[in-house]
């Protein structure tokens, strides 16, 4: 449950990884890197929540 945090670093360091690949500069890509956070906190959030109501 502590290393939830780390969900949203994987999938941001894909398409960071993407991003170079491509050569599509970093600030033309950012709001994509919002959603991905955004989101990946969201569903951390709502596990944790689902954790901490199933014990």
């Amino acid at each position: 449950m502590s290393r939830l945090f780390l969900l949203p670093l994987l999938p941001a360091l894909c398409w960071y990884v993407f991003l170079r690949y491509y050569q599509i500069p970093i600030k033309q890509g950012a709001r994509v890197f919002y959603w991905i956070i955004g989101l990946g906190w969201g569903l951390a959030a709502f596990l944790s929540l689902m954790i901490l109501v199933t014990r």
